[in-house]
């Protein structure tokens, strides 16, 4: 068993945070690795659906997505409903097709802002990809090329207003560190301590009591 093996079973323990649902945030700077790592646990967690937050952004609505997010997604889902809602192309500067989210035992939710305070009720979790601005925007750039430059240029102003007005860092529950290989799993700001914590962390893995 492997580190997200150990990370899935923790989070499939945890109680159900919105309907049925264990709604999971895995939140970060852009280019931190949160779209790996949502897609990791999707597998260990036996293919667990994956809403990326990008499908309900637009490039005049950065961050203005929570009403998206709460009526066509969280608000379904906490009834016990299928969610759907039409990813945005970010190429076509339109919305597509509807896409349906079922509601599982565990429901990634992936994206700059996954943890904002808004959404933080439903979140049965708080997952932060522990990798500094500079260096994830720096990962982000190579990764989309020279052509999207004026995209991030005006990216990283909107990120760091965002977090400085609605930070999510300080009230997550693990801050996961990519390694070589493998991630390690590390107590977050958010997590309080007791002996009756459901998630414990023993030599930088996330696991179950």
């Amino acid at each position: 068993m492997d580190d997200l093996d150990r990370a899935a079973r923790a989070l499939l323990r945890l109680p159900p945070s919105c309907g049925p649902v264990r709604l999971i945030g895995v939140d970060g700077h852009a280019g931190s690795g949160k779209s790996t790592l949502a897609a990791r646990l999707s597998a260990a967690l036996g293919d667990a659906p994956v809403l990326h937050l990008d499908d309900l952004a637009t490039h005049e609505e950065l961050f203005a997505w929570d009403g998206r997010l709460r009526e066509q997604v969280i608000d379904p889902l906490s009834r016990g409903e299928t969610a759907s809602y039409r990813p945005y192309d970010w190429r076509l500067r339109r919305f597509g097709e509807g896409r349906t989210l079922a509601p599982a035992p565990v429901v990634l939710v992936e994206g700059v802002g996954a943890g904002r305070q808004v959404v933080r009720p439903f979140l049965a979790w708080l997952l932060w990809m522990e990798r500094g601005p500079e260096e994830s925007w720096a990962r982000g750039r190579h990764r989309d090329g020279p052509e999207q430059a004026a995209f991030w240029d005006g990216w990283t102003v909107a990120e760091t207003r965002h977090f400085t007005e609605d930070p999510s860092r300080p009230h997550a529950d693990t801050l996961v560190r990519e390694c070589p290989t493998g991630y390690d799993w590390l107590p977050g700001p958010g997590v309080a301590a007791g002996a009756d914590q459901i998630v414990t962390y023993r030599d930088g893995f996330m696991s179950v009591n």
